[in-house]
């Protein structure tokens, strides 16, 4: 009963999303780097775009040398009220911040706007916070929680004027500053993403005020010289400097600094940065079209695959394939929906039929190649004919890291490492915030016998992330030859308390309703069955398996998968435990015979 409550509601969902937009197609407007879709007033919609272009602009004016276009695009839907807003997004009801959300992808990335909120008090922060963060990652090899969430929130506050952009406002959670004691900033600056300042609810608003402060103190404080120290900072980071000796180096002493930070934050009114009159952008001169309805409903079930709303998806591309089986998006979307319920014959001759449809697809093409016998044949046709699909993704989108990925595994298994080698240095250089990628190129410097090359990467993740990634890199760290690793502090896995380990081939996966179900796990010949309780486990997975966060699910796609389980031993014995967390790996291959006319994999001209 209570499943079929819910799939009600989200039939009614559907039906509302269609019905609020008056059953008619949705306009899309372009400006120079983004791409907005509305079913409100156009002039609003242009005006979204407007702004986005404007805060593109300052961080390409403060930071002249940084990446600003991501592989993953950015599809704004500035809704025109609550009501279309809530039927987009299933989860909207449930989200503390209603004026606007962002979802952050691998493939793709989305925000959605309520044109009937954008104008107010507080209703485009989430947003502008959010898209920081994606300029953040794209350009930095690792940034520490503070200063990632800091200067997110230093820039969501920024302010738009017609011949001025003003940087730098307070954040509206300042006020939590004026009812708890801050955090000592060497301590404040060691906390990571499992810390409980950062995790509790009740205690987390308090650190992002802090992490604003401490931004904004080092941009504009007293000798901070404009924000040229704290740039001088990022970059000692992502050289791979300690933090804590390089906030020494460029800003002196802790106990100075929280001194200087306490008066700092005394101030009746805080410093600005003041933009005058920067580059004119016409929204006049923004493109705009009307879509048709199976491109309205391709785009908005697209939308729904990325947030995993399965049932929504359905509806919408099902639809979109009636009005117009020719378009080319709606069987992109048929076969991420395919992929989702291990379809992966049918996913496949979807992803041949969108590419087919329209060339400019790259998604689609990188998935039939994935999905294509080529992936796994040894042969030299197909190897070659494999390295050219790929080749083909990159000349459609030269930053789609994945796909480098794969170059670099299929280099391997030719026997190729120089190739190899490159291809995961262009993967990391794309997608920087991903620890799997630097340990990709960590563990192929091990294949080639660069131990303590390969030490370096392991101990870099091993000391900047936590979870899955930190102990991934403390696998590769423990690999390698003792008397080859540098004379560095050892590093351990984080095991949860009162568990025991298992690890093997993940032979069967049984998925129940509200996320309950079971694994089967080849454990040294054994078969060890683990039980899934719901929302009592945590999983995590290997950045390099192929694709990727958008589509992973823990029911789909692991069979043959190499995993570790933490588990708490049963209350009887016809199962192996309860699962505490799960990490899925993804191995590399050995090489395989590789014969005198085998081909070289390089990376692509592009």
């Amino acid at each position: 009963m209570q499943y079929r409550s819910f799939f009600c509601v989200v039939l009614f969902s559907i039906y509302s999303l269609l019905t609020a937009a008056g059953e008619k197609p949705w306009v899309e407007i372009r400006s120079p780097h983004f791409r907005v879709l509305t079913n409100g007033g156009v002039g609003d919609a242009r005006k979204v775009a407007y702004e986005f272009e404007q805060l593109r602009y300052i961080f390409s004016d403060r930071f002249p040398n940084a990446r600003l276009e991501s592989a993953a695009p950015l599809l704004v839907f500035a809704v025109r009220d609550e009501g279309t807003a809530k039927a987009l997004e299933p989860k909207w009801n449930t989200r503390a911040n209603r004026a606007g959300e962002f979802h952050h992808g691998w493939e793709k990335q989305y925000a959605i706007v309520r044109l009937d909120t954008w104008g107010g008090d507080g209703s485009k922060e989430v947003v502008y916070h959010e898209y920081t963060h994606s300029i953040e990652h794209m350009n930095s090899h690792y940034l520490p929680v503070w200063l990632d969430e800091g200067i997110a929130e230093f820039y969501a506050y920024t302010r738009f004027e017609q011949h001025r952009i003003y940087v730098g406002a307070p954040t509206e959670r300042y006020r939590t500053l004026h009812t708890k004691a801050s955090i000592p900033v060497e301590t404040f600056i060691s906390l990571n993403h499992l810390s409980p300042d950062y995790l509790d609810g009740s205690k987390n608003q308090s650190f992002y005020a802090e992490a604003w402060a401490l931004v904004h103190f080092l941009t504009y404080g007293p000798g901070m010289e404009n924000g040229k120290r704290l740039n001088q900072f990022l970059g000692l980071l992502q050289q791979g400097a300690d933090q804590k000796r390089a906030f020494q180096q460029v800003f002196g002493d802790f106990k100075t600094v929280d001194k200087a930070l306490a008066a700092y934050m005394l101030q009746v009114a805080f410093p600005t940065a003041i933009l005058k009159d920067p580059p004119h952008i016409d929204e006049n001169a923004f493109s705009t079209r009307t879509m048709s309805l199976a491109e309205t409903e391709a785009e908005l079930g697209c939308f729904h695959i990325w947030v995993h709303d399965w049932s929504g998806a359905h509806k919408l591309i099902e639809r979109a394939l009636l009005d117009d089986p020719k378009l080319g998006l709606t069987h992109e979307d048929m076969g991420f929906l395919d992929f989702s319920e291990d379809k992966k014959v049918d996913a496949e001759k979807e992803f041949a039929q969108a590419y087919t449809l329209d060339n400019a697809l790259y998604l689609s093409l990188f998935y039939q190649a994935m999905l294509s016998p080529l992936a796994s044949s040894n042969s030299v046709p197909d190897t070659t004919a494999f390295a050219t699909s790929l080749g083909n993704v990159l000349r459609l989108n030269p930053k789609f890291a994945p796909a480098y990925v794969q170059l670099a595994i299929l280099a391997l298994r030719t026997g190729d490492f120089a190739s190899a080698l490159r291809c995961s240095r262009q993967a990391e250089e794309l997608e920087p915030s991903l620890a799997g990628y630097h340990l990709l190129t960590g563990r192929i410097l091990q294949r080639i016998g660069k131990t303590a090359a390969a030490a370096d990467y392991a101990k870099f993740v091993a000391d900047r992330w936590t979870g899955p990634d930190h102990d991934e890199a403390v696998e590769l760290w423990n690999s390698l030859p003792a008397e080859g690793r540098p004379t560095l502090e050892p590093v351990s896995e984080t095991i949860p308390k009162d568990t025991k380990t298992a690890e093997g081939t993940i032979r069967s996966v049984a998925c129940g309703d509200q996320g309950q179900g079971s694994f089967v796990l080849d454990h040294n010949g054994q078969l060890l069955t683990f039980h899934r309780k719901a929302g009592e486990f945590e999983s995590g997975f290997s950045d390099t398996i192929w694709y990727g966060a958008d589509h992973f699910s823990l029911c789909h796609h692991l069979a043959g998968m190499r995993t570790v389980v933490r588990y708490h031993p049963p209350t009887d014995s016809t199962y192996a435990g309860d699962i505490v967390e799960m990490e899925i790996r993804d191995d590399l291959p050995q090489a395989f015979h590789q014969s005198a006319d085998s081909p070289t994999i390089a990376s692509p001209t592009l």
